[in-house]
């Protein structure tokens, strides 16, 4: 492979132009070549900011992969559910992947793509981003220097936050597990993922709970219209409505953070405020379509006796994650947010670790998301990056979080996780 490698990208959402920004910063050994997507507005936008030339634009994933390979790496950033009919193409023309989480909603399909990598001698780099932020390093360098012992139980909390709920979950892409998949599976592939590589066990079965009870129209404040509107009499005063999660942003913020920029990619108030008259973005949080839970259980059972008990919760004013991790001679309590580890070994006063990335939150994920795109160029710029997230390890988190939503579906019957993998 040649010093500077060419990227494609299937998908040109948020996560598709985070990893874009990311790459274009390496200019010197990056080069971004082609463009899908079925957003024409998207494709044009990213493409001019970008310099793709016209003829490597293409109006979806499907169209770019008619073509022979065209680059090194694809980033397949499309929509869940899409993710195995564009890597399983992709891989077979050639391409390595940066594969989006997740990596897909089937357990069989997971290992498909997985399996097709392999033989292929292919790399598939899954975007779990977490595993490269400077926060859970530290607490698995912890954990694995034997300081606290032996790992009995862990607490983890994911606090999703009240409005990135109303956004993504409940008028969003990600609403309905039918056209995309399980909420425990978008969002918490994450953290089943980042347990398992911070205690380096196998999960072998899994228990939930978790429902829809609040986003649900029979919830709707009395008059509240289909959509969110001044009409609506508790306008001013609802904590999901537009005022607050979109157009306060607006004014006081710049037009390009998250979540503004996702309703409209065009940077005008005018175009914002035409977007959610009309868009699924103006709905009313409860008047939507939406299926997936918010609020969620999980206990893990894992090999040497390690209790997991995690939570994932809508109903928070952050948007963060806490850890607890319980061992035979200490503890560890991280908060992701403040970016602290604490660390206790019985006996002995409390350590206060800062894990600060070093080039500040701006770069997503506490560091991650920048992480990972530098050990993707490593590897296959340099031959030395880590490939930390390969789809072989990556695989397990998915089929934990699949199990968990089986579980949840029955009632939290116990679901044995490993008979899963062994299929």
């Amino acid at each position: 492979m040649s010093k500077k490698i060419k990227i494609a990208f299937a998908g040109l959402g948020g996560r598709g132009n985070c990893y874009a920004e990311h790459l274009a910063n390496m200019s010197d050994k990056v080069e971004l070549v082609a463009a899908a997507d079925i957003d024409a507005e998207k494709l044009q936008i990213f493409s001019d900011k970008y310099g793709i030339p016209e003829n490597m634009r293409f109006n979806s994933a499907e169209e770019m992969l008619e073509r022979e390979r065209l680059a090194d790496v694809m980033v397949i950033a499309t929509m869940d559910r899409q993710h195995y009919g564009h890597a399983i193409p992709a891989l077979n023309k050639g391409y390595h992947l940066l594969l989006e989480k997740p990596i897909s909603p089937s357990y069989s399909e997971c290992l498909e793509i997985a399996d097709t990598a392999n033989k292929l001698g292919l790399k598939v780099l899954v975007c779990h981003v977490l595993r490269y932020t400077p926060f859970y390093n530290k607490i698995k360098e912890i954990i694995d220097s034997g300081v606290i012992g032996k790992v009995k139980a862990i607490q983890g909390i994911e606090q999703v936050g009240f409005w990135h709920q109303a956004h993504s979950f409940v008028r969003g892409n990600w609403r309905d597990s039918n056209e995309t998949t399980p909420m425990i599976m978008q969002k918490c592939c994450h953290d089943t993922d980042i347990l398992l590589w911070l205690t380096g066990k196998k999960c072998l079965s899994v228990s939930s709970f978790g429902n829809l009870s609040h986003f649900k129209k029979e919830n709707a404040p009395e008059g509240a219209p289909e959509r969110c509107s001044e009409k609506c009499p508790v306008f001013k005063t609802c904590p999901y409505s537009i005022e607050y999660c979109y157009l306060s942003k607006a004014r006081e913020e710049n037009f390009w953070l998250w979540p503004v920029n996702i309703v409209t990619p065009i940077p005008t108030y005018e175009e914002l405020t035409k977007r959610l008259e009309t868009g699924p973005y103006g709905r009313c949080v409860y008047h939507c379509d939406n299926n997936v839970v918010d609020h969620q259980v999980v206990n893990m059972w894992m090999e040497d006796d390690i209790a997991i008990s995690y939570t994932m919760c809508a109903f928070t004013d952050k948007c963060a994650r806490e850890i607890h991790v319980m061992g035979t001679f200490g503890e560890i309590v991280g908060d992701a947010e403040a970016e602290t580890v604490k660390l206790t070994v019985f006996g002995k006063e409390t350590e206060i670790i800062d894990t600060t990335p070093e080039l500040g939150d701006e770069l997503g994920h506490g560091g991650g998301d920048w992480m990972l795109v530098k050990d993707l160029v490593a590897l296959f710029v340099d031959g030395e990056g880590e490939c930390r997230t390969d789809i072989n390890q990556s695989v397990e988190s998915h089929i934990v979080a699949l199990a968990a939503e089986e579980s949840r579906i029955n009632g939290g019957a116990v679901v044995d996780v490993q008979a899963k993998i062994n299929k």
